[in-house]
């Protein structure tokens, strides 16, 4: 198992977990939020830094709440306004 310190962008979190592999930038994770609920999140960004003993290097997660799909969805062109449709003509 590997150690990693997960930064939770969404609740200004950190938090040790341990990984049986490290998620890469991009993955989606799920992890228990503060509420108690499972949510997916996505990895920001991953980085390594020396640990204070001997010659070991710890990972570092930055996570953010995966939006929601109905957010991530673009809303229908009905927005755009309804244009006249003209024939073609040669």
């Amino acid at each position: 198992m590997i150690e990693i310190e997960v930064q939770n962008e969404t609740h200004q979190s950190q938090e040790t977990l341990r990984f049986s592999a490290v998620p890469r930038i991009g993955e989606g994770i799920r992890l228990r939020g503060p509420d108690g609920f499972w949510s997916s999140y996505d990895v920001v960004d991953l980085w390594y830094q020396k640990a204070e003993y001997g010659d070991v290097w710890v990972p570092y997660l930055h996570v953010r709440l995966t939006p929601a799909a109905e957010d991530a969805v673009p809303e229908p062109a009905a927005h755009y306004g309804v244009r006249e449709v003209y024939p073609f003509r040669a």
